[in-house]
């Protein structure tokens, strides 16, 4: 499946707990940060996309009329780094509950999977489909997923004279001992420019989204 540019909601807002980047002091050099990351997305669900609920009728919103309730969540990720092109699989769950438990029933639901750009610019985004079995006389059911993303893995390392910047080694009474380097704008774009995300939600409705936003 090809990917398409697309550009997401701006409630759609990155819940926290999605970056894994690491960092430590860097005490051998006297003064400062040595900060370890990754060609691999961050890996995460956007605010106000991580659940859907459906009515029955459709229309309504009362309490009395909801269908079917879904959440997605055991967000995990596999990244494979090694070659030009960096391939991340998201995994999830889907737990489901319906409020009528008459007969056999199958729900799906459409989710997304987008490459995010510096924190805000969405370069790319698939379309997925999962689907949840009710038995009869059940009224919970659980399915699992995945998608794929993938990213320049050039777009995502940092240039030479960047990385120099910040690795350079800083001893306590230089001149710049005590400035971070990423308080200078450029190198603190060329981070962000390098910075990328795959973020995995249901593609929601503008009503759905709004009922997630405002219930």
């Amino acid at each position: 499946m090809s990917l398409a540019k697309i550009a997401l909601p701006a409630a759609l807002l990155l819940l926290a707990g999605g970056c894994k980047s690491t960092g430590e002091i860097d005490t051998s050099s006297g003064v400062g940060i040595t900060a370890l990351r990754s060609p691999c997305p961050h890996v995460g669900v956007p605010a106000g996309t991580g659940d859907v609920t459906t009515f029955n009728p459709a229309d309504s919103r009362d309490a009395s009329a909801i269908d079917v309730t879904a959440t997605l969540t055991n967000v995990t990720s596999s990244c494979d780094n090694g070659a030009e092109q960096v391939n991340t699989t998201v995994g999830f769950d889907v737990f489901a509950r319906r409020a009528n438990g008459d007969g056999a029933r199958d729900v799906t639901f459409p989710y997304f999977v987008t490459v995010v750009r510096g924190g805000s610019s969405v370069v790319a985004k698939r379309i997925g489909h999962v689907t949840l079995h009710f038995d009869a006389g059940q009224i919970r059911a659980q399915a699992h997923a995945t998608a794929t993303t993938t990213v320049d893995r050039a777009a995502a390392t940092l240039p030479q004279d960047v990385r120099d910047r910040l690795n350079k080694k800083r001893k306590a009474g230089e001149e710049d001992a005590a400035m971070d380097p990423l308080a200078d704008p450029s190198i603190r774009q060329s981070v962000l420019s390098a910075t990328f995300e795959a973020l995995v939600g249901f593609q929601l409705t503008d009503d759905q989204l709004k009922y997630n936003v405002t219930r």
